[in-house]
């Protein structure tokens, strides 16, 4: 009876799989929404404090940086400790980010505020600690697709919070909209107890591993800079899209509403696009299939800018667009977890994203200043396109299997 009683309890993770996915989903979906509406209060602010386009985009394009700055060590830490507690530091400060937001009447306040509050706290709390999370957590059959319905999540948060985000801004304003969007994120707090847990320990006859070891492991593998190397056009695109194209749709004619829904029908989309990247990445090479999202990406932009503009235009370029959005996420961090194991998956992933993040800087700040010095958008969208190209062909050597590590010597 004692051997029985002190029998340890099946994990959580064991006993009920998808409520750990339903709420890493939910967290997913909060934060992702909100930074996916920024395009939505650009003319707002810019308009009523007389700012240029390139003030609003610099805040976004730090917020970017940050982010991707941010998330290696919010990983390490998820890595170290377990996930519950960074995901409550990323919920406050991108709370206290958001209701700043609200009040910053100078460049400065705003730079601080959208910029580096909220991208510290999206480091805490976005999809990339969720994932993270599921890879530890999770029995090897759910990841796949548990990596893609955590991305779907927060597509779905894209597709959820720019039409509330425009419908507020008009109703409420946008201060009073901001301020919303924050306490919604104080809901990641509860949510996040469900994704406590043990961090992955080493597995039996594997040498344990300290940080700055894996650390040089990743960077000396070549396979693992390539994907690094590719993410980046990952990021450029998705944050200049995200930011700029409201206002690129109403340059041309069409108005804040059509761009919300097709912000909105970016998210929706991608929520098919990100399940089905997850399915896929697990019956067929994973270097193929992001070579093709890349390279689709490239010609769905040609045929957007090329197109006359209107709402039929604009929804269907959201919807093709969105099937390709966040479709890199699976691929990207199975090929991590394949390469490296789950040991430090939050971290060696969060360095692929701060690739996509520097990607996501150049994208919002090359957008708002260009458009100030040149007066459109034009050239960005076709260095957008030239670096789908590239990013297709980058991920093409890209070996897929574990990295050589050498076993531990047994005892005695």
């Amino acid at each position: 009876m004692s051997a029985l009683t002190d029998a340890p309890r099946p994990s959580l993770a064991a006993r009920a799989p998808l409520l750990i996915v339903l709420c890493g989903c939910l967290i997913a979906m909060l934060s992702f929404g909100p930074r996916a509406s920024s395009g939505i209060f650009m003319l707002p602010m810019t308009g009523e404090y007389g700012w240029g386009r390139d003030t609003f985009g610099l805040a976004i394009a730090i917020q970017n940086l940050v982010w991707g700055i941010g998330t290696p060590f919010a990983g390490a830490v998820a890595d170290r400790f377990g996930v519950t507690r960074v995901l409550w530091i990323g919920a406050a400060l991108y709370a206290a980010g958001l209701g700043l937001m609200a009040y910053s009447a100078t460049p400065g306040m705003l730079h601080l505020s959208a910029g580096v509050l909220v991208g510290f706290g999206l480091s805490g709390c976005s999809f990339n600690i969720v994932i993270a999370a599921f890879g530890k957590m999770l029995p090897e059959k759910w990841r796949p697709l548990s990596f893609g319905a955590g991305t779907a999540a927060g597509s779905f948060g894209q597709f959820l919070f720019p039409p509330l985000a425009a419908g507020l801004n008009t109703t409420i304003g946008w201060h009073q909209t901001l301020l919303v969007f924050g306490l919604a994120m104080l809901l990641i707090m509860p949510l996040a107890l469900a994704l406590s847990g043990a961090p992955s320990a080493p597995k039996v006859g594997e040498r344990p591993q300290s940080i700055g070891a894996a650390l040089g492991e990743a960077f000396r593998h070549p396979s693992y800079v390539l994907l690094v190397l590719g993410f980046f056009t990952c990021g450029f695109q998705l944050a200049f899209v995200t930011t700029h194209l409201p206002a690129y749709l109403m340059d041309r004619g069409l108005s804040i509403t059509v761009g919300g829904w097709t912000l909105a029908a970016i998210g929706l989309a991608n929520m098919a696009g990100s399940l089905g990247s997850g399915w896929l990445s697990s019956r067929m090479p994973r270097r193929y299939l992001l070579a093709a999202i890349y390279f689709a990406r490239g010609l769905a932009i040609i045929a957007f800018v090329l197109l006359p503009a209107n709402p039929v235009t604009a929804i269907g370029f959201g919807i093709v667009l969105g099937l390709l959005w966040l479709s890199t996420v699976p691929p990207t961090s199975g090929l991590v977890m394949l390469m490296f194991g789950t040991r430090y998956l939050a971290m060696l992933y969060g360095f692929a994203f701060f690739s996509h993040q520097v990607g996501g800087f150049l994208g919002v700040w090359l957008g708002g200043l260009l458009y100030e010095s040149l007066g459109s958008y034009d050239f960005v969208w076709w260095l957008s396109v030239a670096l789908s190209f590239a990013s297709a062909a980058i991920n093409l050597p890209i070996v897929e299997k574990p990295v050589a590590r050498a076993a531990q010597p047994a005892a005695g």
